[in-house]
């Protein structure tokens, strides 16, 4: 497993990381199995939000609940957690922010939280509000770093206008097929090809340009929870025939090679697994350590549909 220092930070953490969003109607034991097995593949940290499970702050409390983390296993590990999604609508206000961060650590049995992100933009933010709330969460140790979540350039830049933390983090939808965020630049400049529309005013550049770590969430999805490209051939055909064929190349299962294919970018992104099998995270990890051959990760790009002009 690889491990990445991450900027803006004084965190190492794997290059893949475990969400848990789906762990609502899974057992304790079933949890901790699945926790176990993400820190004996060398995963070392964990994502959540307090909207996951549907009540506010269930998956966190499943989470703690089940692990009950001594002081010593919780500084092993590094706990990620989301706020701003209310039932309708977006709220980072300063009030809704600070309690939400209190639900979280309550709910999580801990008292901080390693990276807090902005769970997509608000349309109502008011940067100093944030910055209030950012201050009071990091004076207080409440809070080690900050993040957002599928940001634009110009947002980040909004609410960097008022917040002191480095905002270190925007975690972003991305696959081998729902890639628009590298496949847009690889066609820039191309009249009449939906390939080179700029969707995301050039988070990945930015990012780059500025120590942000990407985070990819769905690295395996189709779209936007249309299901999974992987085994796919109705669909994804020429890509699953690929796929299965560095797969036996590299000596990995094709779920590695989805995941290889984001770490080996060079931003250096986090991959994010949404999964609760065990076996499929034993698989992913694995992917961290395959460096795809420039030729092979093209092939991956184009397979999927993606134009190289």
């Amino acid at each position: 497993m690889k491990t990445l220092e991450l900027p803006q930070t004084d965190l190492t953490a794997s290059d893949i990381v475990l969400g848990l969003m789906r762990i609502t109607d899974m057992s304790d034991e079933e949890i901790r199995t699945l926790v176990g097995t993400a820190r004996d593949a060398g995963i070392t940290m964990f994502d959540h939000a307090a909207v996951y499970g549907g009540a506010m702050h269930h998956c966190e409390r499943r989470f703690g609940e089940a692990l009950g983390l001594s002081s010593s296993e919780r500084d092993e590990i590094l706990i990620q957690t989301k706020v701003g999604i209310r039932d309708g609508y977006f709220d980072f206000s300063k009030e809704h922010i600070l309690e939400s961060v209190d639900g979280s650590l309550e709910a999580l049995h801990t008292d901080h939280i390693d990276v807090l992100l902005l769970h997509r933009p608000d349309a109502l933010v008011e940067p100093d509000e944030v910055a209030a709330a950012f201050d009071e969460l990091h004076t207080a140790g409440k809070v080690k770093h900050f993040g957002v979540s599928n940001h634009t350039p110009g947002q980040v830049e909004l609410l960097k206008r008022s917040v002191r933390q480095p905002l270190a983090f925007n975690q972003v939808q991305l696959s081998i097929t729902h890639a628009n965020l590298v496949a847009q630049g690889v066609a820039a400049n191309m009249a009449g090809l939906e390939q080179s529309v700029d969707r995301d005013n050039g988070i990945l550049d930015y990012s780059r340009l500025n120590d942000i770590t990407l985070q990819a969430w769905s690295p395996f999805q189709k779209g936007f929870f249309d299901g999974v490209f992987l085994g796919d051939r109705e669909q994804y055909g020429e890509l699953n025939d690929v796929i299965d064929e560095l797969a036996d190349a590299y000596d990995c299962t094709p779920t590695g090679i989805a995941v290889a294919w984001i770490t080996r970018h060079p931003a250096q992104m986090q991959v994010v697994l949404g999964t609760t099998n065990p076996q499929r995270v034993r698989d992913s990890a694995a992917g961290s350590d395959v460096r795809l051959s420039r030729p092979d990760w093209y092939r991956l790009f184009t397979a999927a549909g993606h134009l190289v002009p």
